[in-house]
């Protein structure tokens, strides 16, 4: 019996050491149940979806085909405070006294738009719409003028309770799907380097944000004052409005 006990504890250990370490993919799980629960011919879900277009591998998190158009959904699990605005580069997550900056998922699920509209481009009428998922409840919740940001709870309610009006036939939806699962590329290698790719671009952006030079155009990050404190600028501004938390 206390063997068994050890080998319980040990388990129990190692799960939730794990879901500590890859808070994303946890994060993923969740709104995937969530989706599943959707399923019917009207919204039929697709997830961990890695494309490959003429600009490279892009990564969607989740995409629900319905026929009111595409819910392209980005997933990111937090619980701290979250501090960030449309038009920034990158936001910030307040936890426990430390601070975390991640890229703008509103941007970043733009970028995912602008993939999947680039390799269905034998469905014109396709209508998309973005929305950003914050799992963990953290302190942040707003609508913005490309989309909608929610809580895992309001989920279903943004996809499915809204006056969106139906833009697809069941046909339409039921081959949409089938081209995505055509399109996602399930080799080890391709996503070995789609993470290479995401790691390098990075890195080279830290470099070029340690050397104060906009990873965007290339000006130079200068201190600017705004309403909440003190941030690095473009100095091409307004042309650039790449922006950078400032540490004193």
């Amino acid at each position: 019996m206390t063997i068994l006990i050890i080998v319980i504890l040990v388990f129990i250990i190692i799960y939730y050491s794990a879901r500590k370490r890859n808070p994303g993919r946890n994060g993923e799980r969740i709104v995937a149940n969530r989706l599943r629960k959707l399923e019917s011919d009207r919204f039929r879900t697709i997830n961990d979806v890695l494309i490959l277009t003429g600009e490279g591998y892009s990564q969607i998190d989740h995409i629900v085909v319905s026929v009111k158009g595409l819910f392209v959904i980005e997933t990111k699990n937090y619980s701290g405070r979250i501090y960030g605005n449309e038009n920034a580069e990158y936001w910030t997550e307040y936890k426990y006294r430390q601070k975390y900056s991640f890229r703008n998922p509103i941007k970043q699920n733009w970028a995912h738009i602008y993939a999947l509209k680039h390799v269905l481009l034998n469905y014109q009428n396709i209508k998309y719409h973005s929305i950003i998922v914050l799992v963990g409840d953290p302190l942040f919740e707003r609508s913005y003028s490309g989309g909608s940001i929610v809580n895992e709870n309001q989920l279903s309610s943004a996809i499915k309770d809204n006056e969106i009006e139906e833009s697809l036939s069941l046909r339409e939806v039921k081959d949409i799907i089938e081209e995505l699962a055509r399109l996602n590329l399930k080799d080890k290698e391709a996503r070995r380097e789609h993470i290479l790719q995401v790691q390098k671009h990075v890195n080279e952006r830290k470099l070029k944000e340690s050397n104060l030079i906009c990873p965007r155009c290339g000006g130079s990050l200068v201190v600017r004052n705004g309403p909440y404190g003190k941030f690095y600028g473009c100095s091409n501004y307004p042309k650039c409005r790449y922006k950078l938390s400032y540490d004193d």
